[in-house]
């Protein structure tokens, strides 16, 4: 499968936490996700009946791995390839298509308004391409583009688009080719932990990952406002004012636009630090505050089988094991 195709599908038919919005066709029933993230590389498989067959983590050196949109991304690509070789072994697999979760970084994601969006995907990604090619640090050209539509908050219509520089895609597709691995869905790590969030009510993600930071906000099926940045700190140096100061442009953005304020608020990759930063959210948002995967534990969302993924924070593995259904 060629990588525009790959990343069409991992992102064009991604399918929301509640499975309210419906893609024209199926996304690929992978049994094997891989997830690379900076400091390691894990892998998952799941059985025919959906439970978790088995899982594999694999530490990275530091620096070996350094996600960005526009520059090379393996800068030790031995090790990469060790780690993903070792995971991979431990399942069993080869010659097989394997699911691709990348990390936030790497994948630029944009919610746009539109009144009037052409239906036809061959006028629709020439104008996205022109829209974003000043929002993008490469050339367009070079751009791999995905999008969705979904409902506004009156009239138009809200366009998803998701942008990734071909040639970083490629780096990732070529290590798994490389071991004899089939990338068939291509996403970014936190468009898969989207599934853990309960998303009845506005509901805002904070999800770090070493020094990056992504903000989402879900409404009934709809992603109001995505954005990835780099924090200014982390790990102990992060402080809760930091991140306050990096989630506050896309909850005022929602809160403008729609009118409503934020009722609930999870968060990701603060580990044991999570107590700190619960009631500085909690006085900024004035509503409930807790970690996105034991909320999602306690409501029953994340099955018996795979709790070992939610005890070493996978839950880009879990999120894609959601959308397999």
């Amino acid at each position: 499968m060629s990588s525009t195709a790959a990343f069409r599908q991992g992102i064009y038919q991604f399918d929301w936490a509640r499975r309210v919005v419906r893609w024209l066709d199926a996304m690929p029933n992978t049994a094997l996700a891989v997830e690379v993230a900076p400091d390691r590389v894990a892998a998952a498989r799941w059985s025919r009946t959906g439970s978790l067959d088995g899982y594999a983590v694999e530490s990275l050196p530091v620096g070996a791995l350094a996600p960005s949109a526009v520059e090379s991304n393996i800068v030790n690509g031995a090790a990469v390839k060790a780690a993903l070789t070792n995971v991979c072994n431990h399942l069993d697999s080869r010659d097989e298509d394997v699911a691709m979760i990348l990390p936030d970084t790497v994948i630029r994601v944009f919610v746009q308004h539109f009144e009037d969006f052409p239906r036809s995907a061959a006028e629709a990604v020439p104008m996205l391409r022109w829209k974003l090619k000043k929002s993008v640090p490469f050339e367009v050209d070079e751009t791999l583009i995905s999008y969705m539509r979904q409902a506004p908050r009156e009239t138009g219509i809200d366009v998803v688009t998701a942008l990734a520089r071909l040639r970083i895609i490629r780096e990732y597709e070529s290590l798994l080719e490389g071991i004899g691995l089939h990338p068939g869905v291509v996403l970014s790590s936190s468009l898969a932990a989207i599934s853990l969030v309960e998303d009845e009510k506005p509901t805002l993600l904070a999800r770090v990952s070493g020094s990056t930071l992504t903000t989402a906000i879900v409404r009934r099926g709809v992603l109001c406002g995505y954005r990835c940045t780099e924090l200014p700190a982390h790990g102990v140096n992060l402080k809760p004012q930091m991140l306050l100061e990096e989630i506050f442009p896309v909850a005022a953005y929602y809160q403008d636009t729609w009118q409503e304020a934020i009722q609930s608020v999870r968060v990701a990759g603060l580990g044991t630090r999570l107590a700190e930063f619960v009631r500085p959210l909690e006085e900024e948002f004035h509503c409930d505050v807790r970690s996105l995967l034991h909320s999602a534990v306690s409501d029953g969302r994340i099955k018996e089988d795979a709790r070992p993924l939610a005890e070493r924070d996978l839950e880009g593995l879990i999120g894609w094991m959601l959308q397999r259904g």
